[in-house]
């Protein structure tokens, strides 16, 4: 089973689900703890080959897909009696969620996506290729590092993309090339989720300078009634460490406006400025 941390609220019954992207851990949320933990029992967990989900029996599993990396996730909430729970992923983890709310949506009451990747652009499949392409002569380090950049380009994401690259370092190359080979048909499968709603209220949290991902969830949040999309003003893609202030207020007001039966915000796309 994957590894996972968990923290308990005893005066709340909502269960808070983080899940980081690829490359990365549970670390990712180090800023969203303290303040979470306040409302909600909280668990973070480790996905397949991170963190400390790096070793042990889940490794040797032959299918790699995100169908099986989200029913690993699923394994961990039966574990924990979860029934449902509101779920915070970051950029590829986001497709995690994505894909067990598609399995099994019975467990989803809300789901946060932090640098969402919903849709890949010319540029973002040039990149996925080239990548595909070269991964068995280019260190993979070096490969992540590529893509950490191009993602998170600027000054004010260094905290973000230096935490990303710290984490990825602890991944094996076996393991890193596994996960970077789930992109082999992921145009397509990002083109059937978008056709489709799954009728579970989802909040979207990008930043401004999110170039790559902002553009098709901003006509995306338009199509959909229980969709809505923060803008954070002078922020790139990982706004839960960019913007860590910001972030934690507004998603947990949301989770908490979600708990009571309320929708939020009444308009679909909500800009934040630096506070």
């Amino acid at each position: 089973m994957l590894s996972f941390k968990r923290y308990l609220n005893r005066n709340s019954d909502d269960w808070v689900i983080f899940i980081h992207g690829a490359g990365g851990s549970s670390v990712v949320w180090y800023k969203q703890i303290q303040a979470y933990a306040k409302h909600f029992n909280l668990a973070l967990i480790d996905l397949r080959g991170h963190g400390e989900s790096a070793g042990g029996d889940i490794m040797g599993r032959s299918d790699y897909s995100f169908e099986s990396i989200a029913l690993d996730v699923i394994e961990v909430l039966d574990h924990l009696s979860i029934k449902r729970a509101h779920f915070v992923g970051v950029s590829l983890g986001t497709i995690v969620i994505r894909k067990l709310a598609e399995l099994h949506s019975g467990y989803v009451k809300s789901m946060i996506m932090v640098g969402a990747i919903t849709h890949l652009n010319f540029k973002s499949r040039f990149l996925v290729k080239i990548g595909r392409i070269f991964h068995r002569v280019i260190p993979h380090m070096w490969l992540y590092r590529l893509f950490a950049f191009i993602i998170m380009p600027l000054d004010e994401a260094s905290e973000s993309r230096n935490l990303f690259i710290r984490e990825a370092q602890k991944i094996a190359k076996k393991e890193f090339i596994r996960w970077f080979m789930l992109t082999r048909r992921l145009a397509v499968k990002l083109r059937r989720m978008e056709e489709n709603d799954p009728g579970i209220p989802i909040l979207y949290v990008m930043g401004e300078y999110d170039y790559l991902l902002l553009e098709p969830i901003l006509k995306r949040v338009t199509r959909f009634r229980n969709q809505t999309l923060a803008v954070v003003e002078k922020c790139g893609h990982v706004v839960n460490v960019e913007r860590a202030g910001q972030f934690n207020d507004l998603s947990i007001e949301y989770i908490r406006q979600v708990s009571s039966g309320n929708r939020f915000p009444s308009e679909p796309i909500r800009r934040y400025p630096v506070s």
